[in-house]
């Protein structure tokens, strides 16, 4: 892994693929991947961006990185204290719209730069997904006059493109959601537009050769599904990742290579060796005074009212379950708190390595929020079906008494509308709808009534507990949904380091002795 790659990150969000790709150290323990420029356009993932582009400037966080973390220093402090690192990172993170001109006419000088100089270039990051993904069709459809022809965010894969051409770099990586393989605009499916485009992005049609990062035995379109609980990340999270080789080097690549980068494990990461050893948190209470006694007041008669709804035979277990717990609550000699401090170590020793950090006092972007009463009984509710079934209640699995008043409830088009995550199993898939209201994320602990937080979904991403979320909290959910998890780009850069360095290194003996 001698060679050193400059790597460019489009549409980078909190900045998930460019963690994984900056963590590969080379033989000397340098960085084989440099990442040199980053673009995102949301105000406060571009933040938060920025600010891990400061922390990469340092071989390990400075004392006054982890001041700030918890809360003992400001940020004007923190980077008016090492001024070069944080001018290197207001250079790299640039807060831009691609696809417009302002960033076209900024950008382009930096890539034309990139192009003429000896160090070769990786680019990585995938466009939008919203106009790709499932839900999100299903929500075009319900838009009055919607035109998916006129819908940009199809076609904002054309400027990754145009970056591609502009840049010409030895591979690429995008990203995107499984739903883009089943899109169309009109009539036309999309999924084989952008290859054909991706494939041409040097001016000839096979300018690149596109290979799938998984080697498995699926054809067509699904050879580029990467399934991340395959792959040590505690999430059932399925993504289209394509990789692109410039053909120049691909005919010195070997054969096996063809087939995927990456080998699938046996081994899955759960949730419950990913966050139980977190301290309990109790949720908060939302509209009404919010303190430990009124919580405990609160959620004890929550657990008592599921338990009252819980009438049909079947759920005999899970009302005892609701009363023990009940009385627990409301014996408590010592109330829950949100306690931001409380650390833990998973259970996993790879991730473990991966996202703990010694240095750190107090965990970031972990407090929850505040509840509702009536959703205080459902997650109740929830919580403990799946300690006696091992697995979430659907819709119509919940009592007449705890269902919501909603128009769609026995539709059957949201059977999942509360879904408690399992302690045995990986998480289901992380999204930004985390933002909205917590329902699809309830923490399997009865005992804490409550969704996940921040870090507990960020740890179920893989982001580093190091890794802090600027904004406020919905702005920071919303980042971590829709990241790549560090943990896979991190196996992504290695295997494409160790086969694309000798490429490099081959090609460019080759070019001397012409």
């Amino acid at each position: 892994m001698a060679a050193k790659f400059k790597v460019v990150d489009l549409f980078a969000g909190p900045g998930g693929l460019a963690e994984g790709f900056s963590s590969i150290r080379g033989d000397d323990d340098q960085r084989v991947f440099d990442i040199t420029l980053s673009v995102e356009k949301e105000v406060a993932a571009h933040r938060t961006l920025r600010l891990r582009s400061f922390v990469r400037q340092f071989d390990k966080p400075p004392a006054l990185y982890y001041d700030y973390l918890n809360g003992e220093t400001s940020f004007a402090s923190l980077t008016s204290a090492y001024p070069q690192q944080w001018n290197a990172a207001i250079d790299e993170a640039r807060m831009l719209e691609l696809g417009m001109p302002e960033a076209q006419q900024e950008l382009d000088p930096v890539l034309d730069r990139l192009r003429q100089e000896a160090t070769p270039t990786v680019l990585i990051g995938g466009p939008p997904c919203q106009a790709y993904s499932l839900v999100g069709r299903a929500r075009n459809k319900g838009i009055s006059g919607y035109d998916p022809t006129k819908d940009q965010r199809h076609f904002l894969y054309r400027e990754y493109i145009r970056i591609i051409e502009r840049l010409q770099p030895a591979a690429f990586v995008m990203e995107n959601v499984k739903g883009i393989l089943s899109s169309k605009v009109g009539k036309d499916p999309i999924f084989k537009r952008i290859l054909a485009d991706l494939e041409a992005a040097g001016g000839t049609p096979d300018s690149y050769v596109l290979l799938p990062v998984v080697r498995s035995d699926e054809s067509g379109p699904n050879r580029f599904i990467v399934r991340c609980e395959e792959f040590g990340v505690p999430q059932c999270r399925h993504r289209v990742i394509i990789l692109g080789v410039r053909s120049d080097l691909a005919r010195l690549m070997p054969d096996c290579v063809k087939d995927g980068l990456l080998e699938r494990r046996g081994h899955k990461t759960t949730v419950e060796a990913t966050i139980k050893g977190l301290a309990a948190l109790r949720s908060g209470l939302s509209k009404e005074p919010d303190g430990s006694v009124e919580w405990q007041r609160a959620a004890g008669a929550a657990m008592e009212v599921a338990a009252d709804a819980c009438a049909a035979k079947e759920l005999q277990e899970v009302r005892r379950l609701l009363l023990d717990s009940a009385a627990e609550v409301t014996g408590c000699q010592q109330p829950y708190e949100r306690q931001s401090r409380s650390l833990s170590t998973p259970r996993d020793n790879e991730l473990a390595d991966w996202l703990v950090d010694p240095e750190l006092r107090s965990l970031p972007n972990h407090e929850t929020r505040g509840h509702m009463r009536a959703d205080l009984s459902r997650y109740a509710f929830a919580a403990a079906f799946a300690h006696v079934f091992e697995r979430s209640p659907k819709a119509n699995e919940f009592p007449e008494l705890l269902a919501p008043n909603h128009d769609n409830w026995k539709s059957g088009k949201f059977a999942d509308r509360f879904r408690v995550q399992l302690w045995g199993r990986p998480s289901t898939t992380v999204t930004s709808h985390i933002s909205k209201d917590g329902h699809y994320f309830i923490h399997p602990d009865l005992s804490q009534c409550r969704s996940l937080t921040v870090r507990e979904a960020a740890r179920l991403q893989t982001f580093p507990d190091n890794y802090l979320f600027e904004g406020n909290r919905t702005q920071q959910f919303v980042q971590v949904g829709n990241a790549v998890p560090p943990l896979m780009a991190k196996q992504i850069a290695k295997g494409l380091a160790e086969f694309l360095s000798p490429l490099v290194e081959q090609a460019a003996v080759e070019l001397e002795t012409c």
